[in-house]
């Protein structure tokens, strides 16, 4: 049977471009296909949330980070970790419109639901 939700956690940033990248195309690609997909961003990932840094970023032969974490926010769900955003000093305010601040309960919560799959980059 089929997974009713993907969730993908990201627990890197641009330090490892491929792999962030990697997360964000999966995502979209669930997105497009009709999965429900919730994204969560963890550690240096949550930059990624933040007004401008996604378009900072280019991957030779990648989609744009941008787009991706765009289109994650428009049809599916994108959170950053509460202890990852305050320890950068970031709160909901920082971020891009849609994005939301939640902690590792939640997280727990949406992995374990049924029908859950979860993949972690």
């Amino acid at each position: 049977m089929p997974a009713s939700r993907l969730v993908v956690k990201v627990t890197c940033g641009v330090e490892s471009l491929e792999r962030l990248n990697q997360a964000f195309t999966v995502a979209s690609t669930a997105l497009a296909a009709g999965v429900d997909v919730s994204v969560w961003l963890t550690g240096e990932a949550v930059w990624l949330a933040v007004p401008g840094r996604a378009e900072e970023t280019h991957l030779a032969y990648a989609a744009s980070l941008a787009e991706l974490r765009d289109a994650l926010v428009a049809g599916g769900r994108l959170t950053v970790c509460g202890q990852c955003a305050a320890r950068r000093d970031l709160t909901e305010a920082d971020l891009v419109a849609g994005v939301e601040v939640r902690g590792a309960a939640s997280f727990v919560e949406e992995v374990m639901a049924d029908g859950a799959r979860a993949l972690v980059y």
